[in-house]
């Protein structure tokens, strides 16, 4: 998320196999189960998880599988499907797919030739719009050779319930090595026994579970507004400033941007599209320094730089751009399951043309949100919306979101070189889910390069190619801050 740590993946043979954390919960949270659930009602709500590896060459496909099947036995939540309970009694709870088949998640095609990277984008933005089957566990994977430059792309796309940005890279890690050979020595456990679950056998143990869960509902929803309000009855006098300050942290983080959104963006639908950027993490983190920002600040800056452009190019005003970014929540004792993030919205300056006073700009907007106390009022929350009905929820969230025209993420990556079944992974792109609005871009840093993957949605971007165009241009603005990268020193700390 905003402003990560490098992410060192663990060699094979350093796998704690009882550290491994996706399957200490088996029910899906509050907010997980909002997510699993309007994507019904509402299509435009789906939130698919995409992960683009770049490889020099084609991995060794047996070799690969095999990796597949390992790691299905050290994370169990790669066998497991979400099962319903009967009458909506409850959450979804995760339970070992008794007809688990490796051979329908992971698939493996060939491109026409000349298959280039665009048309393997293609493929993956095709994996990434078809609808989970909601029966089996929510993943799958494909690996696409053919590329006339010898490269190949392993493209992995999991459901947002079963993990955030940060988590699906540390699942992504355990098929990584940090050498090309086999590993034969690592550790390994058998995989998890099949597990006959219906429906009327979730909603029993959610009715028992729901008991036993209020007491920390209530806790946590103390830790908020709820907390405040009990200050104001036991200590009226001290803890005025306390109600007020958060009332109005409340309002801050509640309201909706302060921009309208552009008409040329204005439109939403279901047609995605895949773009890539890449710029090294030196430069990007110079041009920063430069400004008086960090590299996320510079990152969202060029993006609001490449917005301004294209609505120079299609000849139509550019005001401020309404937009989101999550903001992650993990502590450090947090498993690799579930979602821990905050959502923050504001205005972003595409107005400003002085790139450097644009960067200056999102960082006094971004480090004031940070340390709003509602900013996780959705998530707190999430107990009282999930037992709305979802058609309500989902409407009210699209509404919501609809009036976003950029999200921006920015995830931790690797910055270790690693391999893929014995290719050497160039690159990493993550695409995160667009749902309902415009444009969805996320940067992760992959050994010295930041790769930018941005979701359109092309209902809302009719030209694609040029928003990409400006993208780019935008990214450079930024970029000429940092001066002459051979002659600056390193030292400019993200």
């Amino acid at each position: 998320m905003v402003d990560g740590q490098p992410f060192i993946p663990p060699s094979a043979v350093d796998v704690d196999l009882s550290a491994v954390g996706w399957a200490m919960s088996r029910t899906m949270s509050d907010f997980e189960t909002g997510m699993w659930r309007m994507e019904e009602v509402r299509p435009e709500l789906r939130t698919p998880i995409v992960a683009v590896d770049v490889l020099d060459r084609a991995p060794d496909w047996p070799r690969l599988v095999r990796a597949h099947e390992w790691a299905s036995h050290i994370v169990p939540r790669i066998r497991m499907r979400a099962v319903e309970p009967a009458f909506g009694l409850g959450n979804p709870v995760w339970s070992v797919d008794p007809e688990f088949d490796l051979d329908y998640h992971l698939r493996r095609v060939r491109l026409p030739e000349p298959g280039t990277l665009d048309h393997a984008l293609r493929l993956c933005r095709h994996l990434a719009t078809e609808p989970f089957d909601k029966a089996r566990p929510p993943w799958a994977a494909m690996l696409i050779e053919g590329l006339d430059d010898g490269r190949a792309v392993y493209v992995v796309k999991t459901h947002h319930s079963m993990t955030d940005g940060m988590g699906g890279i540390a699942m992504m890690t355990l098929l990584h090595s940090r050498r090309p050979e086999p590993t034969p020595d690592k550790p390994d456990r058998e995989p998890a026994p099949p597990e006959h679950v219906t429906d009327l056998t979730v909603a029993g143990r959610e009715l028992l579970d729901e008991v036993r869960r209020t007491p920390s509902r209530l806790a946590g929803l103390l830790s908020g507004s709820a907390r405040v309000a009990l200050a104001a009855v036991t200590r009226p006098f001290e803890a005025t400033g306390e109600v007020l300050g958060y009332a109005n942290s409340l309002r801050r983080v509640v309201a909706p941007p302060a921009a309208t959104g552009s008409p040329l963006l204005r439109a939403r639908g279901l047609g995605r599209w895949f773009g890539v950027l890449e710029v090294g993490l030196h430069e990007l983190r110079l041009a920063a320094h430069a400004a008086g920002g960090s590299v996320n600040d510079a990152y969202v800056a060029a993006l609001l730089g490449g917005f301004r452009r294209y609505h120079e190019e299609l000849g139509v005003p550019v005001g401020k751009v309404p937009m989101g970014m999550p903001i992650s929540m993990r502590a450090s004792s947090d498993g690799s399951a579930g979602n821990h993030f905050a959502a923050v919205r504001f205005a972003g300056p595409a107005t400003e043309p002085d790139a450097a006073l644009r960067i200056r700009r999102i960082r006094a907007i971004v480090l004031a949100l940070r340390e709003e106390p509602a900013v996780d009022i959705v998530e707190a929350a999430s107990p009282l919306l999930v037992r709305l009905p979802t058609r309500l929820i989902a409407e009210w969230y699209l509404a919501q979101s609809k009036g976003l025209d950029l999200q921006a993420s920015n995830v931790a990556g690797v910055p270790v070189p690693v391999f893929l079944s014995g290719a050497r992974i160039e690159r990493v792109f993550p695409f995160a889910p667009a749902p309902g609005c415009a444009v969805m871009a996320t940067m992760v840093s992959h050994v010295g390069t930041c790769c930018i993957g941005v979701n359109l949605d092309t209902a809302a971007v009719t030209e694609p190619a040029l928003f990409m165009r400006c993208l780019q241009a935008g990214l450079d603005e930024v970029l000429a801050l940092g001066g002459d990268v051979t002659q600056q020193p390193e030292g400019a700390q993200r």
